[in-house]
């Protein structure tokens, strides 16, 4: 589960008359991007230097579209409409889609920029990002390609409360594949459902989606959402751990585990943290039932 603490944005102004966007804390879906026009003030006089577009760690391809559609001042939609034309350098795997390789970055709106221009910008930094002999080596050493990597990346972004909280994340993954067991990460649906939420019911974790990981075994079959560097770092280079279940249940307080029963007492916890649902949520981490072959330790 993801609970996030909304970007604030500052402006500063540096010595030399810089004026500088300043971005801090993680970012809630939905969260505007910003376009924002950087000014220089040198001789006496001001220049204006290309609008900025910021797309944070976590934003979904969606969410992306519609802040390039915003920062060109384009119809809604038009990115997305853009994306047969754009000749993305994609893995095979991807299919076309370029979730998971749209980079969170802060890119200059050129004049003249367009919707293909700004998405091939952000998938070639992707690109450069992943396509090196690290990461490449990373994913060897966990038995998972690159794109698989992206996509574990994805769920490490969206699902770890905080940075601290990543490794651990991407062990229990990593964990959880090496014994057959299904993810169930309430991320992967609300990825199917469009949405973000801490609450995940039961009736969602018996949605017919490629992307329920309640219900499928193995990763889901695209990224869902675009992680930064160190999503990426983690699902790369995972600490050593036994870590099965996690919950968070309040802000800075996620509690990973290998003893189903402790993490039961964890999951009871999580539900008196949040009484004023309807019915007990299914936090993630937090299996419906175990597999036969892995009963409760």
């Amino acid at each position: 589960m993801q609970m996030n603490t909304p970007r604030r944005s500052t402006m500063r102004l540096t010595r030399r008359g810089r004026l500088l966007l300043v971005v801090s804390g993680a970012a809630l879906a939905g969260t505007a991007a910003v376009a924002v026009p950087l000014l220089t003030r040198e001789s006496g006089h001001v220049e204006a230097k290309p609008p900025m577009l910021v797309v944070p760690e976590g934003w979904r391809a969606n969410q992306i579209y519609d802040a390039v559609d915003k920062a060109l001042g384009l119809p809604p939609g038009s990115t997305r409409k853009s994306l047969g034309k754009a000749a993305l350098k994609l893995p095979k795997e991807a299919a076309g889609n370029p979730e998971g390789y749209l980079f969170p970055a802060t890119y200059p709106v050129e004049k003249g920029a367009t919707p293909e221009s700004l998405l091939r910008f952000m998938v070639d930094t992707a690109n450069k990002k992943f396509n090196g002999a690290p990461v490449a080596a990373g994913a060897q050493l966990n038995a998972v390609n690159v794109y698989q990597a992206v996509t574990i990346a994805s769920i490490v972004q969206a699902e770890a409360a905080t940075k601290a909280d990543m490794g651990r994340v991407a062990r229990v993954i990593f964990n959880r594949l090496q014994r057959g067991m299904p993810l169930q990460m309430d991320s992967t649906i609300n990825y199917a459902l469009n949405r973000n939420t801490v609450h995940t019911s039961l009736d969602d974790t018996r949605m017919e989606s490629v992307y329920n990981s309640y219900q499928r075994m193995g990763l889901p079959p695209t990224p869902i959402d675009n992680p930064g560097e160190d999503a990426m770092r983690a699902a790369i280079n995972p600490p050593p751990g036994d870590w099965l279940y996690f919950v968070t249940i309040r802000p800075g307080d996620t509690r990973f585990t290998a003893d189903y029963s402790e993490h039961l007492r964890n999951v009871a916890e999580f539900n008196a943290a949040h009484q004023s649902s309807a019915q007990p949520q299914q936090p993630s981490g937090s299996p419906q039932r175990l597999p036969a072959t892995q009963p409760p330790r």
